[in-house]
């Protein structure tokens, strides 16, 4: 009995201790799943924490600013901006369209059913309830500087859990900037930046968008003191008068949509005053239609693109 009792002892202790060492030194290496099951919590433009029980695995956009920084992060977009045309992410072509930040299609956004909805503060606000409802959160950012750029990068990397990726792609436009600021001149070029549709224009103020790429590149933005609007505090009304004085080198039009129709009615607008065609800007036929993709909205990770291109602009007046 003793040694039935013995025998039965050893061949236990082998066949742990092979259970053992096969466990350490056969196994393949396995992925850490807290990554992927943590949750995560943000804080958005709007100060809203937003929690997710884990990081969104499927998400969408209404800015083509928000889908470009998701997609450099390596994020699955599953609905994008409405385009009438050709975006310029040719991967994200065939995903669902679901609208813009001035209208979301939610039958559109239902059948994409993603986990998050990146939209625009404050324009997006009043779409939360609508959108939750479908069982997607919603984060809201916005995009007036290049600053507000740079966050949004860092945002979604938190959300993504991507924050390396995001430390990269922010250390790109910083590397731009530093670049730029090498290259500036003691005599700015003096710049008129007009938004606009037919019939309707704006000035840009130094804290739109355009404005900040304007003043980064090295540029000078002769509306910088207009008296904001109220509706659109990044823009002001166009002073035929100021515009005259400060008689600007170059004239940067931008625009969603139509920009040479954009183009033509603003000069037929301005060329009713008869100074007009003694601006500088106008006599070296310096005025210029910007890229719709690069400044009529959020550029996302292509802001780098956006600031060389305004930079090379500025640094044709001599």
């Amino acid at each position: 009995m003793k040694k039935r009792w013995i025998l039965s002892t050893l061949v236990f202790l082998a066949i742990t201790g092979c259970g053992s060492q096969t466990a350490t030194t056969n196994e393949p290496a396995k992925a850490n799943p807290v990554t992927s099951a943590a949750s995560v919590t943000i804080k958005d433009f709007a100060d809203r924490n937003v929690t997710f029980s884990s990081v969104p695995q499927k998400i969408a956009a209404l800015g083509n600013g928000e889908m470009d920084i998701v997609y450099a992060l390596g994020g699955n977009l599953v609905g994008r901006p409405t385009a009438t045309g050709p975006i310029s992410i040719k991967a994200l072509n065939d995903i669902v369209q679901i609208g813009s930040t001035h209208g979301i299609e939610l039958e559109k956004l239902a059948l994409a059913n993603p986990d998050v909805l990146l939209g625009t503060n404050p324009m997006n606000t009043k779409d939360i309830p609508a959108v939750e409802a479908l069982g997607t959160k919603m984060v809201l950012t916005s995009a007036n500087s290049i600053d507000d750029i740079k966050k949004q990068i860092q945002l979604f990397g938190q959300m993504l859990h991507k924050e390396d990726k995001a430390a990269e792609l922010i250390s790109n436009v910083d590397k731009k900037v530093q670049e730029i600021n090498t290259q500036q001149r003691t005599q700015k070029t003096r710049v008129l930046l007009v938004y606009g549709a037919p019939g309707t224009y704006m000035a840009a103020l130094n804290n739109s968008l355009s404005g900040s790429i304007l003043t980064t590149a090295g540029g000078e933005n002769i509306a910088a003191d207009y008296p904001k609007l109220d509706s659109y505090p990044q823009y002001a009304q166009l002073n035929s008068e100021k515009i005259m004085k400060s008689n600007p080198q170059f004239v940067f039009i931008m625009s969603h949509g139509s920009p040479d129709k954009v183009k033509e009615g603003f000069m037929k607008e301005m060329q009713q005053n008869a100074a007009w065609n003694s601006l500088d800007a106008v006599v070296n036929q310096h005025v210029e239609v910007l890229p719709t993709d690069l400044f009529g909205t959020n550029p996302g990770t292509r802001i780098v693109n956006a600031l060389d291109y305004m930079n090379k602009l500025l640094q044709t007046v001599k």
